[in-house]
Order: C-alpha cells, then structure tokens, then sequence
C-alpha cells in the first residue's frame, strides 16, 4: 500500500511538473512568435520601398479639464545629423515627437492613428495610471485606438511606443515627453521669465536589433539631432530666470545634465514640486527620468549645455544657451564644447 501511494505521489508530482513546463513553453512560444512577427514585420519594411510619411500637426482640444489628443504612428525620414538621415518610426512625423502638456487633475482621451501599413504601434505614458493590458495595447496598420486616462501626478514624463520589442520602437524614434503641470504651480512660477524643453536620446544603426541591444549609440542628441540646439540657441537676456524641462528617453544611456558656467537655483526631480532640489551642479536622469532645471544667467555669452558623460557629448549632445543683452540672437557663431 505505501509503495502505491508513493507512486501515485510521484505520478502527480510528474504530471504537475509537465503541467508547468508546459505552461512555460506555451508562454515562451508565444513570445517568440510575438518577436517573430515583428522581426517579420521589419524586414517587410525594409523589402519594401522606404516610408517617407510627411509630418501632421496633433490635434489638441481642451473642454474644461477634459484633454482631446490625437496623434499619428509614421515612418518618417528625420535629419539627425547635419546631411545625415534617417528613416524613423515616428509619433506625428517628429523626433521627438510633439510636447504635449496638461494639467494635473486633467483627463486625457487619446486617440492614435497608425498610418504605418506595415507595424502595429502603441502609446505609453508614463504620466498616467493605466492598466498597460487594456490601455496600452496594440494599433494595427491603417487602424486607430482610443483611450482614456487620468493624469494625476504632475511631472515631466516621457511617453513613447510599447510595442513589442520596445527597445525597437523606442531607439527607431517612438518617444516624446508630456508635462503635467501642478494644480498649484511650482513655488518658483512668479520667478521664471523663460522656458524649454530639452529631450536627451540616442541614435544606432538604423533599424538594426543587434546595434540597439550590444553596440553603442553613434549619436547621442537633444532634441533629436546633433545640431538643432547649436543652429538654434535657446535664447535669454541677461539677468533671466530660465526653466528648462528635460527628460532623458534613452532608450539606453543615462546623462548627466550640467549647464556649463552656472549652477542650478532648483531642481524638481521628475517635474514634481514636492521633489525640489538647490543649488545643483549636476542632475543625473535615468533612462525615461525627467526633471525641471531653473537657472539664472548672470553674464552675456554662450552657456554650453551638455551631458557631462562627454563621451556622450562628443556625440552630439551638446547645446547652447545663448545669452544676450536683449535676449536675441546676435548670430554668432557659437561656443564648441
């Protein structure tokens, strides 16, 4: 009798384990057939002619504290560096894509249309509470989506596709940043003459899985190229409080922000008023991590602003707060760094 309980023990102690085996294997086949179809799904891309969507404008309506947005997924060739160009996953046609900005308290309807015939595409915010399953699901090619959230939390948030891989969408050019705007303001609001947004990513081989997870990033940019805050300076007089919100999408590197030639009055680290800092050199932005950076510039000149991880900057993150008398720009050339 003990023998055959014994065995009838071992019996169902195998069953279970090919039960959960099972279960794993179903789960990692349905994985890899998710990472398939979208392997698949890029190289139908690249068999077929290149994309080159034009950019469309987002639609933005407010009705009280209700928050209408609509934007676009698109495959859009963007200029990262000086005659260099790439063939970019996009939100509405930009890297980064548009800054959007709400109110703490403020409920966002989001509607995304994918003109992307090839890739379904997805919306993550990261400002909002949201059950990824049901919220942040795929969009089908040609096809649209619309969602519904709160935005509770005031910050500095990035957003960015969730489509599987991620990494894919997020390094071919899928993010932005949204600001939620405290109900209250910031403390420092009635002290603040001008302001910014600064978006840190990186650029790879272009549409290439293998660079994106073990190569480095051959640019690292604000503002989604190497030059677009050197051609066109942020601009201040002398003597102005200056906000910049900044967030870094990654998808991979963290940096250092640093503002060459100033400290920094405050820092809201993740843009919430609770979370303030003073008199920082430095902030270090996690990938997807964001902040709220006030400064006062005291002199005339070119204030270089960089990550301080100048392996990083020597790749294109670098640009300029110029500085003027009369807070225009006096077309010189500006500062290297």
């Amino acid at each position: 009798m003990k023998a055959l309980t014994k065995g009838f023990a071992l019996g169902i102690i195998v069953i279970l384990l090919l039960s959960a085996c099972s279960k794993v294997a179903n789960n990692d086949a349905s994985h890899h057939a998710n990472e398939t179809a979208t392997k698949q799904a890029v190289a139908a891309t690249q068999a077929e002619e290149k994309l080159n969507q034009p950019p469309v404008e987002p639609v933005v309506t407010r009705d009280g504290n209700k928050v209408h947005i609509e934007m676009t997924a698109q495959v859009t060739d963007v200029e990262i560096s000086d005659g260099v160009f790439y063939n970019a996953w996009t939100f509405n046609g930009t890297v980064p894509g548009p800054v959007l900005r709400v109110k703490e308290g403020d409920e966002i309807t989001f509607t995304l249309k994918n003109m992307d015939p090839y890739i379904p595409h997805s919306m993550d915010f990261h400002a909002v509470h949201a059950a990824p399953s049901k919220k942040f699901i795929d969009v089908m090619p040609d096809q649209e989506g619309t969602f519904t959230y709160p935005a509770n939390n005031p910050g500095v948030f990035m957003y960015h596709c969730g489509t599987k891989p991620v990494l894919a969408h997020i390094a071919n050019g899928m993010y932005g940043v949204i600001i939620v705007e405290p109900k209250d303001g910031y403390p420092s609001d009635s002290e603040i003459d001008r302001e910014y947004t600064i978006v840190q990513s990186e650029w790879y081989k272009e549409n290439d899985m293998e660079a994106f997870l073990n190569e480095e990033p051959e640019y690292v940019v604000f503002n989604g190229s190497d030059f677009a805050l050197k051609k066109h300076p942020l601009l201040a007089k002398v003597g102005d409080k200056v906000r910049i919100y900044v967030n870094n999408v990654g998808p991979n590197e963290v940096s250092s922000f640093h503002i060459v030639g100033t400290v920094m009055d405050r820092v809201y680290l993740d843009g919430n008023p609770n979370n303030v800092l003073y008199g920082m050199q430095t902030v270090m932005l996690a990938a997807s991590g964001g902040a709220v950076v006030e400064v006062t510039v005291t002199e005339a000149g070119d204030y270089p602003i960089v990550t301080h991880q100048f392996n990083h900057a020597s790749k294109g993150a670098v640009g300029i707060l110029r500085v003027t008398e009369d807070g225009l720009d006096n077309g010189n050339a500006v500062m290297g760094h």
